[in-house]
């Protein structure tokens, strides 16, 4: 009888033995211990809870609430040294302690939000803790199986994944501008754009994917700390109404003191606002008018209505959208725009063969088309367009997690330029409507229900 015992790999013993009739038996022995496959999805299932429990969500929900109260509480500050100046009889004094008092009803509901989601936030920190711990302790009994060190490998990879991709982002900075893109800019050039600052779901979380919201950047007195909203509550298409709130943290509690200021009882119909590019600029909304290729100012003081026909050819009723590859976004025919001028309307013309128009909103009764411009960007290539200091900047969809600014266009002098290279970094895969506010340097941008916003950096 011949026995050869031969080793592989140490991990197992082979025997083979020659019988008289020449038959071949091996004996497999397993040196190693088998691996624990129900351990690891135990810990696979524990890792996905601590995902779900820690969003940046919660973390911007939470930071917008200090937000909304930082800004609050100054204002109340004012108001009471305004009473405690007041003494000229009983009815400004009555009227001032009202204002106070509906405040202060605001701030403590603010608080109370601000509390709920501390004490939820700090019960999440604990019990994920705790969670980590066992993660991290079953995870290094678990690298014990790893006796061909394949996870050391792939930790390795991934930390000179990342130093890869560090270096690389850091060899692409926001491109310097070799000329002034506006000569009349007091702000400087604008860089690159951070944050988000705010992000809240405000009074209808989740319930209308398309809309708008923002700031007068030149608001009547007594509003200039004023926000405004417009949803599409027909069809993601159509609107007849903007809500208008008192400060940024009653828009996040979703506290509107005047309500729903309407522009006709129903929806659709005539003066209907149509798609999700509207803004308000000196007390009057400005937005795509119902199944018409023009643009209609609706007066909230009045309640009135005027309209500004846009040249032949204009396309409008879902023919001209933003888009990316994956999507376009119904009824973006008409862009409007605020900055420090102004009001801006963004088209396109089937002379123009689809490429973005740009032409100056000039103020009067009715309003009036001032100078167009003409630019060489395809607007279905595009998903938001924007203005600063009379500097038109186009964005386009890389993903679901970031928006590029990547064009601009210079009304001042004619040039183009098509790498900008300004990373927005998204809260949510679309951004249906964005618009810059040149009261706070802000960019707010409405994403798939939620509301977001930027700020604007200058150089």
């Amino acid at each position: 009888m011949l026995c050869v015992i031969v080793p592989l790999c140490a991990l197992f013993t082979i025997t083979q033995q020659v019988t008289p009739r020449d038959r071949c038996v091996c004996e497999l022995a397993n040196s190693e211990q088998p691996f624990p496959h129900d351990k690891l999805s135990i810990v696979e299932d524990n890792a996905s809870k601590c995902n779900n429990k820690i969003t940046s969500q919660k973390t911007l929900e939470l930071e917008s609430l200090m937000l909304g109260l930082e800004r609050r509480l100054p204002q109340l500050q004012e108001d009471v040294s305004m009473l405690e100046k007041e003494d000229d009889g009983e009815l400004y004094g009555v009227l001032s302690l009202h204002v106070i008092e509906n405040e202060m009803k605001d701030i403590q509901v603010l608080i109370d939000r601000l509390n709920s989601t501390t004490l939820g936030h700090q019960r999440i920190t604990t019990e994920t803790a705790e969670l980590l711990e066992d993660l991290k302790a079953e995870m290094e009994e678990l690298e014990k199986f790893d006796t061909m060190h394949v996870v050391k490998r792939q930790q390795a990879n991934l930390r000179l994944t990342r130093d890869l991709d560090t270096c690389r982002n850091g060899l692409h900075p926001t491109i310097q501008p070799t000329e002034p893109q506006h000569g009349n800019c007091p702000h400087g050039l604008f860089g690159n754009v951070t944050g988000p600052r705010v992000y809240t779901a405000g009074e209808y979380p989740g319930s209308y994917k398309y809309g708008a919201w923002g700031r007068d950047p030149k608001p009547e007195a007594g509003m200039e700390s004023w926000y405004w909203l417009v949803m599409l509550t027909s069809s993601n298409k159509y609107s007849h109404y903007v809500r208008l709130y008192s400060s940024l943290s009653s828009l996040i509690v979703g506290v509107s003191v005047p309500g729903n200021i309407q522009i006709h009882s129903s929806n659709p119909t005539t003066n209907t606002i149509q798609g999700p590019n509207v803004v308000l600029y000196a007390g009057a909304l400005y937005y795509n008018c119902y199944n018409l290729d023009a643009v209609c100012r609706f007066n909230l003081t009045t309640k009135t209505v005027t309209t500004l026909q846009l040249p032949k050819g204009t396309r409008y009723n879902s023919k001209g959208n933003f888009c990316h590859l994956e999507e376009c976004y119904l009824f973006t025919d008409l862009d409007l725009a605020t900055d420090e001028s102004g009001v801006w309307v963004i088209y396109t013309t089937t002379q123009d063969f689809g490429n973005l128009v740009l032409s100056k909103v000039e103020d009067g009764e009715p309003p009036t088309l001032g100078q167009t411009w003409r630019t060489s960007v395809y607007k279905q290539g595009v998903t938001n367009t924007f203005m600063i200091c009379g500097v038109l900047y186009a964005t386009r969809y890389v993903s679901s997690e970031v928006e590029e600014i990547f064009y601009s266009f210079d009304t001042a002098t004619g040039k183009e330029k098509f790498n900008l290279g300004i990373f927005i970094k998204k809260m949510s895969s679309n951004i249906e409507s964005l618009n810059y506010s040149p009261v706070d340097h802000m960019l707010h941008a409405y994403c798939d229900s939620y509301m977001v916003s930027y700020k604007v950096l200058f150089e």
